[in-house]
């Protein structure tokens, strides 16, 4: 019973990496493709650490934090850019 409720939460997981990449699209600014591009990675993250749990592999979640530390620089780097700071 468990293991088909995380399989819905991985296919509602993947409909939420579909909806923000079609804003990533579509989006009018730069600052909603950022914010879209963000929840890809933090929804990917999650889908990481669900896919290690699932194969029973704990080195998923070290590739996950990888991923966000990646991703949180990547982030503040073209918030940064947007800014004009850079």
């Amino acid at each position: 019973m468990v293991e088909i409720i995380y399989n819905i939460a991985g296919i509602i997981a993947l409909a939420g990496i579909v909806i923000a990449f079609i804003r990533l699209l579509l989006g009018p600014t730069a600052a909603d493709r950022t914010v879209a591009l963000d929840a890809m990675t933090i929804i990917t993250i999650s889908l990481i650490a669900w896919l290690g749990y699932m194969l029973g592999r704990k080195i998923y979640l070290d590739v996950a934090m990888v991923y966000a530390l990646i991703s949180f620089i990547g982030v503040v780097a073209i918030a940064r850019y947007l800014e004009r700071g850079l």
